[in-house]
């Protein structure tokens, strides 16, 4: 971990259940992120929010690294605001440590290492909804950073509408 770094990260709900295909979950994660901003600050470069996992880029203030305790808080504030009733049955080693099933217990880091790097995952996380077959375009998918990345001219809206495109989202 690097004081002030960027970093790239997928954060998978448990046995992928399709949590943010309701919109009030999608707005319960985002109150809880901003909420824990507040406190614990970090920049969010680009995001998108899928039916069942997040990726995002954030940047960390200078001197701070610890971008674990964040991802804990928002994971923790988002499950305590889940009802049982949208919860899986919990098998008997999450039981033991009195865990929900929301979210997978890891989730992908990675630090980013330069300007190109940064460049492939913005496209990376803005082409994900047209890759898991989400929409049909980027700028189709409202739960993403892309069409803020419209207005601040770093695409054009008709960004990836070709066939071209179609090998970004390969994982």
């Amino acid at each position: 971990m690097i004081p002030g770094g960027t970093y790239f990260f997928s954060v998978v709900t448990y046995q992928r259940i399709k949590l943010f295909s309701r919109p009030e979950n999608i707005d319960r994660l985002l109150n809880v992120m901003e909420d824990i901003r507040r406190h614990h600050p970090f920049s969010t470069i680009a995001q998108v929010v899928l039916p069942d996992h997040i990726h995002a880029i954030w940047e960390l203030p200078p001197n701070d690294q610890d971008f674990p305790k964040r991802w804990r808080l928002i994971k923790t504030g988002f499950t305590k605001q889940i009802s049982i009733a949208d919860d899986l049955p919990n098998p008997v080693s999450r039981q033991r440590k009195n865990e929900r099933t929301i979210w997978q217990r890891r989730y992908w880091e990675h630090t980013i290492r330069d300007d190109t790097d940064l460049d492939r995952h913005i496209d990376y996380i803005h082409f994900n909804p047209v890759h898991h077959g989400l929409s049909k375009y980027p700028h189709e998918w409202k739960h993403s950073t892309f069409l803020r990345f419209v207005e601040e001219g770093y695409y054009p809206v008709d960004w990836a509408t070709s066939d071209i495109f179609k090998g970004i989202g390969a994982e």
